[in-house]
């Protein structure tokens, strides 16, 4: 099956190699890329695989044997077995980690394997991640488990069903090889099973691919290992410029300055979309380092992302980002912040004073005009461009932020809602709409009190009386967001259930009267209003999400999967390939609640019944202590 794989390693022949074939960690001067071999696993079995991504290299599904194409595919892309063709090497990047410049880093746990010419004579990197040690591999063992493993899958796939940039995922790997992983931090580790994921992409060069050349930090003293290899840096921008951008190359091929500077315009606008559309279906990433951002506007490299359940522009979905650095509502000025680092990367070939000014006229204008453009048609207003609808849309976040509303679901039952309601059929959407923001017990869990009593007072009298120790133990913003959760904790243990609902709708009601007048006005524009709404609920639709790939999703598969069974994980995929309406021949499983116990990744919760939800019901009570780092 894997014989219709055709390599053409352009990477390898276009970048610096290094000479040394040494497959220890050791810091790799000199060279993009360093040769290396992945180590095999015991029993490799397949979990799982993408045929959309698959499809991309050139391989249709198996006509007959599929049991065989998946035994195949379990030998190959764990890397017990080199395909033919393919040349195994690890990628040499920096970055700066939540701020600070961290020196050598590169592909500590993935594989480059080769570029596979598809069907359509288009060129797709392949990558093993989780198949063993590389020279980037530091004090790690290059190896993923099988809940990180599930979780980048899946989502690789979600995100590209949901029409975002990405990089794809063929195929899920797991093994009998175990590995100790210590998910809380907390000295309690515990053996998972070694999985690989095959990634898909044009390239997986990144934004800190270029800042091997930095010389030694002035805040860390950490440098590039290349630096003073100016040369390495026009090789890499000639061939990152020619092969992903030929049109840049092409109509810039003789003013090599212009050149770069059209290329650095194009990924500001690229990576400006491309936040835009994260911020419209409420992803979060989690890490966006420097070496976590693509170098051709894709997203890349899923760790502990995860997608917003209620709504809270201050959300953070990664259990390690202490300060909220990573927080839902800074990712637009995060990456544009990164963009300054690839800025400063690109020094000498692009002068600074243009690349800065390229970023100001640019990043904000992008990203401001994409967000509006994709929330007018999440909204259905499809036929003027308004300027007051930038308000119509920050009122609609306040709304759903005031009653804690489910951010997809919310969007998603909003084409549902016409002009011309009949004041019966109103009160049943209101109904619906505040269905889906948290209940009391719910928001007695967001707003839990999350210190000790007596830190909490230690913090506050360092505050008065050293604020310097502070700034070095703790941050202000935490104890703000703490006295904010005591005060709202304080304030639910009055609030009753009625007095929530009949606050709620209320609000709702407030907005929905103006979203009503502005939809008066599309149809005061149009000659034939039905025609007008048929199209504004098919656009709404297919802009508004029914399933996305929730944390308590993930987890249910990736404890049904740690049990062996992958039945689960091969469901979700099938869903999130139709994210926007019901999966032809698929059924939600409804059942009635069953015993499951609550082992797992990144979570907190201890042993409790749980109910097959639906897919795209608001999570359960439970899902709030899964904590992902």
């Amino acid at each position: 099956w894997l014989g219709a794989l055709r390599f053409d390693n352009l990477a390898l022949r276009s970048l610096p190699v290094d000479a040394s074939e040494e497959s220890g960690p050791r810091a790799v001067p000199g060279a993009c890329f360093a040769r290396v071999r992945p180590s095999p696993l015991q029993n490799p079995r397949l979990v799982a695989m993408s045929l959309p991504a698959l499809a991309l290299l050139g391989l249709e599904a198996p006509a007959a044997d599929l049991a065989a194409a998946e035994a195949e595919a379990a030998l190959f892309f764990s890397g017990n077995r080199v395909p033919a063709g393919a040349e195994p090497a690890a990628h040499c990047y920096c970055g700066h980690q939540f701020g600070s410049f961290a020196g050598q880093l590169g592909d500590g746990a993935a594989m480059y394997l080769g570029e596979v010419l598809g069907p359509r004579g288009e060129r797709w990197e392949i990558q093993l991640k989780g198949a063993g040690i590389t020279p980037f591999s530091r004090q790690a063992d290059g190896r993923k488990v099988l809940r990180s493993s599930i979780r980048e899958f899946l989502c690789s796939e979600a995100m590209f069903h949901l029409g975002i940039p990405t990089t794809r995922a063929g195929t899920c790997v797991t093994s009998d090889s175990r590995v100790l992983r210590d998910i809380f931090y907390d000295g309690n580790p515990k053996n998972e099973r070694c999985t690989v994921v095959l990634r898909i992409a044009s390239t997986f060069i990144r934004f800190g691919s270029f800042e091997i050349f930095k010389p030694p930090d002035e805040y860390t003293g950490r440098k590039g290992p290349s630096v003073n290899r100016n040369d390495i840096r026009i090789q890499m921008l000639d061939y990152v410029i020619s092969t992903f951008y030929p049109e840049i190359q092409e109509a810039y091929s003789d003013n090599t300055v212009q050149r770069n500077a059209a290329f650095f315009k194009e990924i500001t606008r690229r990576t400006a979309r491309l936040v835009a559309e994260w911020q419209c279906v409420g992803f979060c990433h989690g890490v966006l380092n420097t070496d976590n951002m693509s170098i051709v506007g894709l997203t890349i490299d899923y760790g502990p992302f995860g997608f917003m359940d209620r709504y809270d522009p201050e959300h953070v979905c990664n259990g390690s980002d202490n300060t909220g650095r990573y927080a839902y509502n800074k990712q637009p000025e995060i990456c544009k912040w990164n963009l300054g680092k690839l800025a400063e990367a690109l020094v000498p070939e692009l002068p600074l004073e243009i690349s800065q000014l390229i970023l100001e006229e640019e990043y904000d204008a992008e990203f401001e005009k994409h967000y509006l453009q994709k929330m007018r048609k999440k909204l259905g207003l499809i036929q003027l461009e308004l300027e007051e609808d930038s308000k119509l849309v920050s009122e609609l976040l306040e709304t759903m932020h005031i009653t804690a509303g489910d951010f997809t679901n919310i969007f998603y039952l909003l084409s549902s809602f016409s002009v011309d309601i009949d004041p019966s059929k109103f009160e049943d959407f209101l109904e619906e709409l505040t269905s889906q923001c948290a209940s009391v017990e719910e928001l007695k869990v967001v707003f839990k009190p999350q210190m000790d009593p007596r830190q909490l007072s230690m913090m506050l009298m360092l505050a008065q009386s050293n604020p310097q120790l502070l700034a070095l133990i703790g941050t202000k913003a935490n104890i703000n967001k703490e006295l904010e959760r005591i005060e709202q904790f304080s304030k639910l243990q009055q609030l009753t259930a009625d007095d929530l609902l009949s606050r709620n709708k209320r609000h709702w009601k407030e907005w929905l009267e103006k979203y009503r007048v502005r939809l008066q006005k599309e149809i005061e524009s149009v000659g034939n209003a039905d025609a007008w709404n048929t199209e504004r609920v098919k656009v709404m639709n297919s802009n508004n999400p029914k399933y996305i790939l929730r944390n308590y999703i993930a987890q249910n598969a990736i404890e049904a999967a740690e049990n062996g069974d992958f039945s689960e994980v091969r469901n979700v995929l099938k869903l999130l390939e139709h994210p926007f309406q019901e999966a032809e021949g698929f059924q939600e499983v409804k059942e009635d609640a069953e015993e499951e116990g609550a082992t797992a990744t990144a979570a907190a919760c201890s042993q409790e019944t749980r109910s097959k939800q639906s897919y795209c019901s608001k999570p359960p009570l439970w899902a709030s202590e899964l904590c992902v780092t």
